[in-house]
């Protein structure tokens, strides 16, 4: 599907854009702090400061998980936690989250396929909205189903045949990468991903996941 080691350059790409804003962010404010300026503008530069740390913090937490070794440890991952670590970086994007989970385990795999939905997800709503997360275990195996709703809510081209591994004519770059990456751990859970919209919804699943990760 593609060369790994473009794979790995794409992601490693895709990790970088996603911590600039936030970043410069807590740069902007550091400069800021260091010139000399009234009270009002210094307090402006320490909102900024907590502000782009915390969602800097927050991404590196859930990219770790998304896209690096603890999405391969073994065993049961803690669901609170992963629920934690993914609301924290969803509130540094324009959609809320909400989640309905009923299973009793989930493996570091599967919080690795939820997260990388969910990357989906609020690459799908631009103006913002509800990402409804939702994980059964079921006769086909794990299914994890997100309903993204919103304004404008819409399923990207790129992330439609990034999933059945449909290359763009201008070939893979870092902002279209994420959905391969989502479809191979897919396919290494034995799952079936799949992604659909309707007025204002995007619908994006993993199926027939391995229970055991």
């Amino acid at each position: 599907m593609i060369d790994p080691a473009r794979l790995s350059a794409y992601i490693a790409s895709r990790i970088c854009h996603d911590l600039v804003s936030p970043v410069s962010s807590v740069t902007n404010a550091l400069d800021l702090l260091n010139d000399p300026g009234d009270m009002e503008m210094k307090a402006q530069a320490q909102d900024l400061l907590h502000d782009g740390a915390e969602k800097a913090g927050a991404r590196i937490q859930f990219l770790r998980y998304a896209f690096g070794s603890i999405g391969l440890n073994a065993g049961a991952a803690d669901i609170h936690e992963a629920r934690k670590i993914t609301e924290n970086f969803v509130a540094s994007h324009r959609p809320s989250i909400e989640f309905d989970i009923q299973t009793d385990h989930l493996s570091f795999s599967h919080v690795r396929m939820m997260m990388n939905l969910v990357m989906m997800g609020i690459d799908c709503l631009p103006r913002g909205g509800v990402i409804h997360v939702r994980i059964r275990n079921e006769q086909v195996g794990l299914t994890i189903t997100l309903t993204c709703k919103g304004n404008r809510a819409r399923l990207r081209p790129d992330i439609a045949n990034g999933i059945k591994g449909i290359e763009p004519e201008d070939g893979w770059r870092p902002e279209t990468i994420q959905p391969v990456f989502s479809q191979i751990i897919c396919d290494g859970l034995g799952g079936e991903l799949t992604a659909s919209e309707s007025e204002e919804t995007v619908i994006i699943m993993a199926a027939g996941i391995r229970a055991e990760g």
